[in-house]
């Protein structure tokens, strides 16, 4: 049973899980003939419900059946693809505060954090029934006469998800509501150590199939490992990939799915840099910087993990930063006024020691934190280190509250820095001063997905396209024209006359 009978528990069974629970959706039903895994939660490491994962059986199945509904969905207009979304958007307006619990129980950020997850997919939900009215085409003028060009955008057919712990929900919402309003079956496979949300989150959605007498292989869901995931890369059936993690896995998922000319969406990893010049509102730039380097314990791939700070203000900056730092209440994620949660696994509060030690044999100086918490959890402190913007440490990503700060000069040698990594995901610079303002948004300026100006590198809108640069992967979802990806284009060419002029003016015979 774990802990599913204790106390502030109960709200579990009202997203129907119970103490142990089939991992997988296969063909409207739900099923596990794989291991049996706990999921702990990791404010203190016990039990919260056990999960039976999805067997390489459960995915053939799964597939076939996924395969015959994509035939079926493809087929229904758009805008009543939309109405599905609109009413799954409804179902978790309904489910909104259970969800967003369940997701900082598991995950372990804090709950507002938790809840803001769900209303991310909600949100999603309501961009993509727009959207579902304005899949458009083009047309374009032809060069010969009788003759019309159009551009068609038709479905894929199934859309592979693969997702991270860290936003166990949110990231499938992004890819999830686009794939069904363009056409496409979604089959998902949510982190290993978050199965309990998947399960959740697939329930919602599955209601609203069935309710609409459609078929459940439409939203197909497996909790388990990297064989799954595996499997997915591999398919040959799964026209398009989109995958979250780390870029060591990314890459790897990238080369299976291009090794059979499929097509990728990598969500990789940030390290992402804060600038502060001399001109900025200091005030804002800090807050703005607590909430990018300690919120969800530092384990957003947006997360600040560098502050660039002129050195005219540089003591500043930093005696603020620190004392907003001794303020941060780490705790239950699940109790009012918690800023710091735990970190996911042992596992990351072990990566995290190491981090630290590293960067201690790499020269760094601790402003402030950098210690574990003693208890049951996995909770740490979040550090303030200086450090040279050339330590190897600086290049990679520790996925934690730890943050590099570093003095600078000019304007050029702080966008040099903040370029000089491997990952090219988000950016921010604060200042007032215009020139700077385009000079960072420019050519010239941040080569990041996300560059932003007076607010942090975390917490994006999905009105426009996420995803980042270089390491970061080059995907995008969410917003803007990220839709495209989640279809096919043809363009179509149509002669309406008699005669058969070729282009370019070649008479031939």
């Amino acid at each position: 049973m774990g802990g599913f009978g204790r106390k502030g528990y109960e709200f579990l069974s009202e997203l129907g899980l119970g103490p142990r629970n089939p991992g997988c959706f296969v063909n409207g039903a739900w099923t596990g003939g794989g291991p049996v895994v706990a999921s702990l939660n990791p404010a203190d490491n016990q039990v919260i419900a056990e999960v039976m994962e999805a067997s390489i059986q459960d995915y053939a199945e799964g597939l076939r059946a996924c395969a015959e509904a994509a035939k079926i969905w493809m087929q229904v207009p758009a805008p009543k693809r939309g109405e599905i979304v609109r009413q799954i958007g409804e179902a978790l307006r309904g489910k909104l505060q259970y969800l967003g619990r369940l997701v900082s129980l598991e995950m372990g950020k804090i709950l507002p954090e938790g809840i803001g997850e769900v209303q991310e997919i909600i949100d999603m939900c309501d961009y993509a029934v727009g959207l579902s009215r304005q899949l458009n085409g083009s047309v374009i003028p032809s060069e010969r006469p009788n003759h019309m060009m159009l551009e068609v955008w038709n479905p894929l057919g199934i859309v592979g998800v693969i997702t991270a712990f860290n936003f166990p929900c949110a990231v499938l919402g992004w890819n999830a509501c686009i794939a069904l309003v363009c056409g496409n079956c979604v089959v998902w496979k949510g982190a290993p150590t978050t199965p309990l949300v998947t399960i959740a989150m697939t329930e919602i959605v599955a209601g609203v199939i069935e309710k609409n007498n459609l078929p459940g292989a439409i939203f197909t869901s497996f909790c388990g490992g990297a064989e799954i995931g595996e499997a997915i890369a591999r398919d040959t059936r799964i026209p398009l990939v989109s995958f979250t993690g780390s870029s060591k896995v990314g890459l790897m998922v990238q080369q299976n799915v291009n090794r059979r000319f499929g097509k990728c969406l990598l969500e990789l990893s940030g390290n992402n840099a804060i600038i502060v010049m001399d001109d900025a509102d200091i005030q804002l730039a800090v807050r703005s910087v607590l909430f990018a380097a300690v919120g969800t314990a530092g384990q957003r791939c947006t997360t600040c993990r560098r502050l660039l700070v002129h050195e005219s203000i540089y003591h500043t900056v930093l005696d603020r930063l620190v004392e907003v730092y001794k303020q941060v209440k780490i705790g239950d994620p699940l109790e009012k006024g918690t800023l710091l949660g735990p970190l996911h696994t042992p596992t990351s509060k072990e990566n995290f020691v190491k981090g630290i030690q590293a960067i201690k044999e790499q020269g760094g100086k601790f402003l402030f934190g950098g210690s574990v918490v003693e208890s049951e959890g996995n909770f740490v402190q979040p550090a303030i280190v200086e450090i040279s913007s050339n330590a190897p440490v600086v290049k990679e990503e520790l996925f934690g509250p730890v943050l590099y700060v570093m003095k600078f000069q000019t304007l050029n040698e702080a966008i040099e820095i903040n370029n000089s990594v491997p990952q090219g995901l988000s950016s921010s610079i604060f200042t007032r001063r215009p020139e700077v303002i385009f000079k960072w948004i420019g050519p010239h300026g941040s080569d990041c997905g996300i560059v932003n100006v007076n607010i942090p590198t975390n917490g994006a809108e999905i009105g426009g396209a996420f995803g980042g640069e270089k390491a970061t992967g080059g995907g995008r979802e969410a917003g803007s024209d990220s839709w495209k990806q989640y279809m096919r284009r043809a363009t179509c060419t149509i002669n309406y006359g008699s005669e058969l002029p070729l282009a370019q003016g070649i008479n031939f015979g």
